[in-house]
């Protein structure tokens, strides 16, 4: 079955996540990606080696569905080995910083005289306006500065979330914002830019917190892993494991007091709403630690199940691998890949949809993998592509 992006080609210069991403999930929906790397591979090819070659977890899971070419572009030849790509694309996605992209010759400008039709992504740390514009960062940047961090933690030390949600959530607006730019196309016939930054999703991401704060001047402080406005809505300490529980709004709040065998905390003025709980969660807190205490996390859970009160086990990743659900709802697709010593657990498909479904259709590529084949549809011959490898533009 053909995917909606059936015979769109997007050129792929990203780094890391919140570009290579957008360039997955694209894949997925079923456009020609082709992936872009330095002749000795992107740094982000290399990140968490887990084959034999060195591949790393992330690029096995971000270069699916994509070929892999290797290039100078900064080279005379390269840059008309992009010339040539571009008049046959797309979209073109580069989280890159401006200096980059105009070197490359893949800023918006450039790119718009070879092919009006043309759409850019481009991903920053802080967007193209304001004092910090020109400043590099990762996704803990935007943590850091979003106040996400300050509210994660036991109060005294900011706290990072692993998981880095902030480039995840880059990629999927820049996602959204090149498939928004595409459907534009078809009424104007013209491409246009499509800028995404790490702060701006982290921002999004916290911006409740922020209004919070502009209007009510709480000065929120983190409390670990208990909410601010729902409770009880924490961590708890099963007697072979842990879970998080978590109530929120009246109804729920309700069948819990059922549950702990005490229905009067349901006429605690202390514990009157959410934003009331929120705030004295920590009793509510001690009380569900006491209960789950005496259970093992298999009976806590059940007992919250039946109850209709949301709750899950914390599970390790090993644990997450091993999940029944994880494994009976295929959310895993096990691809061989040259030189791991096992099949690569990547996900089968963020987002399902019914008719013309998100498709696995080829493993990330090996470095330069894809290299002459492109270059021959792109007019190169045998020999020159020799010439372009003994420069080493290829």
């Amino acid at each position: 079955m053909a995917g909606v992006l059936e015979g769109v080609r997007v050129l792929d210069f990203g780094r890391y996540i919140a570009g290579p991403f957008c360039g997955t999930m694209l894949g997925d929906l079923g456009a020609e990606v082709i992936r872009i790397e330095k002749l000795d591979g992107s740094e982000d090819r290399w990140v968490t080696p887990v084959a034999e070659g060195g591949e790393g977890a992330m690029f096995l899971q971000m270069g699916r569905n994509k070929l892999g070419l290797t290039l100078n572009p900064v080279k005379p030849e390269g840059r008309e080995i992009v010339r040539r790509l571009v008049a046959q694309s797309d979209v073109v996605i580069a989280n890159l910083p401006y200096e980059n992209l105009v070197e490359m010759g893949i800023d918006y400008d450039t790119l718009a005289a070879i092919n009006p039709r043309i759409v850019l992504a481009t991903t920053s740390t802080f967007g193209s306006e304001g004092p910090y514009a020109a400043r590099v960062g990762f996704d803990t940047i935007g943590q850091a500065m979003s106040g996400a961090m300050y509210l994660s933690g036991d109060g005294e030390t900011p706290t990072r979330i692993n998981a880095p949600f902030v480039d995840f959530g880059t990629a999927l607006l820049n996602t959204v914002g090149v498939l928004a730019a595409l459907m534009e196309r078809q009424k104007s016939g013209r491409g246009q830019k499509v800028e995404t930054a790490l702060l701006r999703t982290a921002i999004n991401i916290t911006n409740s917190h922020l209004i919070e704060q502009s209007l009510l001047a709480l000065n929120r402080v983190a409390t670990m892993n208990r909410g601010f406005t729902a409770g009880p809505s924490d961590t708890f300490k099963c007697r072979d494991g842990w879970i998080y529980a978590m109530t929120i709004g009246q109804p729920l709040f309700v069948r819990w007091c059922r549950l702990m065998g005490d229905p009067g905390l349901a006429d605690d003025p202390r514990f009157k709403d959410d934003l009331a709980r929120g705030d004295n969660g920590e009793a509510l807190s001690e009380i569900m630690q006491k209960w789950c205490a005496t259970r093992p996390v298999a009976e806590a859970l059940a007992e919250l199940e039946a109850n209709r009160i949301p709750a899950g086990p914390i599970l390790s990743p090993q644990q997450v691998l091993e999940d029944p659900h994880v494994k009976a709802a295929q959310f895993l697709h096990e691809m061989a890949y040259p030189g791991a010593a096992k099949p690569v657990p990547v996900l089968q498909e963020p987002v399902r949809l019914s008719r013309t479904p998100l498709t696995i259709r080829r493993r990330a590529p090996r470095l330069g993998e894809h290299t002459d084949a492109i270059l021959a549809e792109l007019g190169y011959g045998p020999a020159d592509i020799a010439a372009l490898r003994a420069k080493r533009v290829v």
